[in-house]
């Protein structure tokens, strides 16, 4: 009995303790994945949240605080403020100094140290590191090396732009083998405590108030960035069978897995990132094109054009507008240095360079044309150094975009663009009460503004610049001719002809190739043809009616064939870019000459001879 007792009370033991440990292990089982929740970067990126909004909202009356601690923390409290609102629109500085009050927060309220850091990111087991992780990290240490011209390196130090062959012909993609294989050969360890903590600050940042994936790259001085261009819109299955869907959707990109960038006149494909969510895509549309209050993107306006801190400029679309929310980000600080010299930079390229500089010192009203990215704005800004510096610039754009002062801060140049409450005209009007001598317009791009150039070149300025999307210098003459009759300020077709043949000087178009080389395909003069001639009146002499009524026919004629097909212009191409060379095509009208001349000092006219004496000879002697 004593033995079955005993039994029974092992055993009772025994499942006792079973109980005991299978509970304790359940527990620390839970204790563990509750560790590492808390260092999940969701639940950082929420405490920092939750943070700042009780910064924001404590009570400093009830804090029981003396005057100079209230108005120091009442002062750091705004600036804080300031900055949270201030960083979400292109502003560095307000994006530096939030990081900075992250990271305070990390090391003092969160206790992120050396001992915990690799269970937000496990930086020393590179296998645990996802794509973007690498190229966060890649991305920091050229920043490191390089400050803001990082991403630049990154891609030209590695290649990273070469054109792809693949079924469909030539591409421009970054994929995540190649982010890989640069991380395994350029990034041994990252070691630092501080790198560490930067990095995991960055992608907080950028989840919180950053511009997802984009937030450094936009920052980069690269051409451009766009989101949402590619990849199946939200919409896609509404548009096939549900049952269909489920496989094609499997097997391709969604549009928030779309981010490209255009650097150097190549559309590159970033594959390897994404927003990771339609909803993050749509926070990054509707925060970026915030700065100045432009209004609401709403589905009945569905796009806004802005600008923002830093001067770039942002296009954002949205459903149903277009099929899918979709930004494009334009910068133009990548640019600010640039010489002609950097930028044509075939064989002869003095050629074009001289003749450009005679051109702009001659005071020859010029269009810079060419399709979107071949440079319009970047060879616009660097041959302005070639006006004389004595001169006033105005410039009128519907967006700023030039930054003139940036580059030029010694001269006398301002700026004037259309708002909701002042138009294109106004602005105009305004400029020739500003003492202006050379008037600039950014893009001539809709019938209106194409009138204010027509006017500017008139009668508001000594002479005036301006870029245009005309693949010939025939379709700027017709194209600006169209945009004057749509706007009614003239009637008659060939009258308006002849008025923009008379305005327009040169033509100075840009072209790229398929690896993204830009380059100047010509340099055309627009020649005015004379419509004064007189009509022929052989009739008049004739004595017999039928020889009258000839010469009158011939006169009738004439009339009739001026009237309709006569041509009120023609074109003559100055220099050609063939086979990799610039080359000297036809020379410049006598003319044209006298009227550089005119505009010159004594020094320049024996320099500007001497230019075409070396590459004309002696044609105007």
């Amino acid at each position: 009995m004593n033995k079955i007792l005993i039994s029974l009370i092992l055993l009772v033991f025994i499942l006792c303790l079973l109980k005991f440990f299978k509970f304790n292990k359940k527990y620390l089982k839970v204790s563990y994945e509750v560790d590492e929740d808390k260092y999940h970067i969701d639940v950082l990126t929420t405490y920092i949240k939750n943070t700042f909004d009780e910064i924001l909202k404590v009570n400093l009356y009830d804090m029981n605080l003396s005057k100079e601690e209230f108005h120091k923390k009442f002062h750091n409290r705004n600036q804080l403020r300031k900055a949270l609102k201030s960083c979400t629109y292109g502003d560095v500085n307000a994006k530096n100094y939030i990081k900075d009050y992250i990271k305070d927060i990390l090391l003092k309220s969160y206790k992120i140290d050396e001992g915990n850091i690799n269970k937000v990111k496990n930086f020393d087991r590179p296998k645990e590191l996802t794509v973007q992780d690498k190229f966060d990290i890649l991305l920091y240490i050229y920043k490191q090396r390089h400050g803001y011209r990082g991403m630049e390196q990154l891609i030209v130090e590695n290649q990273l732009d070469k054109p792809k062959e693949n079924e469909d012909g030539i591409s421009y993609i970054i994929t995540a083998a190649e982010i890989e294989d640069i991380y395994f050969s350029r990034v041994k360890r990252i070691r630092s405590f501080e790198d560490k903590l930067n990095i995991i600050v960055q992608r907080i940042y950028q989840r919180y108030k950053g511009y997802g994936v984009i937030d450094e790259i936009r920052d980069m001085k690269i051409d451009g960035v766009s989101g949402g261009v590619s990849g199946i819109p939200s919409t896609f299955h509404e548009e096939i069978d549900f049952r269909e869907s489920l496989n094609i959707i499997a097997s391709l990109p969604f549009s928030h897995d779309s981010v490209w960038i255009f650097f150097k006149g190549k559309t590159i494909h970033l594959s390897f990132l994404s927003f990771g969510s339609e909803k993050e895509l749509i926070r990054v549309c509707k925060n970026i094109y915030r700065y100045n209050n432009p209004g609401q993107l709403s589905e009945s306006n569905g796009y806004k054009v802005n600008e923002m801190k830093d001067g770039s400029r942002v296009v954002v679309a949205r459903p149903p507008f277009s099929e899918s929310w979709v930004f494009f980000v334009r910068k133009f600080d990548s640019i600010e240095k640039e010489q002609p010299e950097d930028l044509i930079i075939d064989k002869n390229n003095h050629i074009p360079i001289g003749l450009i500089r005679w051109l702009i010192k001659g005071c020859r009203v010029t269009a810079v044309t060419g399709s979107q990215g071949t440079g319009k704005t970047t060879l616009l800004m660097s041959i302005i150094k070639y006006i004389n510096p004595t001169f006033t610039l105005r410039i009128q754009e519907m967006a700023f975009e030039l930054h003139l002062r940036r580059i030029y801060p010694l001269r006398n140049i301002v700026t004037f663009r259309e708002t909701s409450t002042i138009s294109g005209q106004e602005g105009l009007d305004l400029q020739k009460k500003t003492d202006g001598t050379v008037n600039i317009l950014g893009e001539v791009a809709t019938a209106p503004v194409a009138s204010w150039m027509i006017q500017m070149a008139q009668v508001a300025s000594l002479f005036t610049l301006f870029t245009h999307h005309a693949k010939t210098s025939e379709n700027l003459v017709v194209a600006l001719r169209n945009n004057l009759l749509q706007t009614g300020v003239f009637n008659n077709e060939a009258v308006a002809e002849k008025q923009v043949a008379e305005i327009i000087n040169f033509d100075i178009h840009l072209n790229k190739d398929i690896t993204g080389h830009r380059y100047i395909e010509r340099i055309t003069e627009v020649i005015p043809l004379s419509q004064h001639s007189k009509y022929p009146n052989n009739y008049k002499t004739q004595e017999g009616y039928e020889d009258k009524m000839a010469g009158f026919l011939e006169t009738m004629e004439e009339f009739f064939h001026r009237m309709t097909d006569r041509k009120t212009f023609e074109t003559r191409d100055i220099i050609r870019w063939e086979k990799g060379e610039y080359k000297i095509h036809q020379s410049l009208r006598k003319e044209t000459f006298n009227e550089i001349i005119r505009h010159l000092t004594i020094e320049e006219e024996e320099d500007f001879k001497n230019f075409i004496h070396e590459h004309w000879g002696n044609c105007y002697e």
